[in-house]
């Protein structure tokens, strides 16, 4: 297998690909690979551990016969992007900044691993995020 890597598909591309390119420079140092406005498509090589692609909804339900159905509707979560940082308490501000919303702040989770603390947010499209550090 040559790639296993997360795809957002994002109803508003442009502000998903400012808020991950502030985002992932500020605290990884790492610049999009690849951005084709006109495709609704970008990626990031996250220092060949994983990567990132956003993907423009609209463009993904032509592909797959869904644009009739409702792109909105109250639900659980279903994904989350976790990240791990040096400091999740540093790093919050930095997301902020770029539009996320804080839904949990930083806190201790000894029940989830020793050492682990975490705060959760969601990008500017409503995905729910999760800084970690140890």
């Amino acid at each position: 297998m040559d790639a296993f890597y997360p795809r957002l598909l994002v109803r508003d591309f442009p502000a998903a690909v400012e808020f991950y390119r502030g985002v992932l420079a500020e605290l990884f140092g790492v610049q999009p690979v690849k951005v084709l406005a006109e495709a609704s498509y970008a990626n990031w090589d996250l220092e060949g551990q994983t990567g990132l692609v956003l993907f423009g909804r609209a463009m993904m339900a032509g592909a797959v016969g869904t644009e009739e159905l409702p792109t909105d509707g109250p639900t659980q979560d279903s994904t989350m992007l976790v990240f791990k940082v040096a400091d999740v308490d540093a790093a919050v501000p930095v997301l902020t900044q770029y539009g996320a919303a804080v839904v949990t702040e930083a806190q201790d989770r000894p029940q989830w691993g020793a050492g682990l603390r975490t705060a959760h947010l969601r990008d500017p499209e409503g995905n729910l995020l999760e800084l970690q550090s140890y």
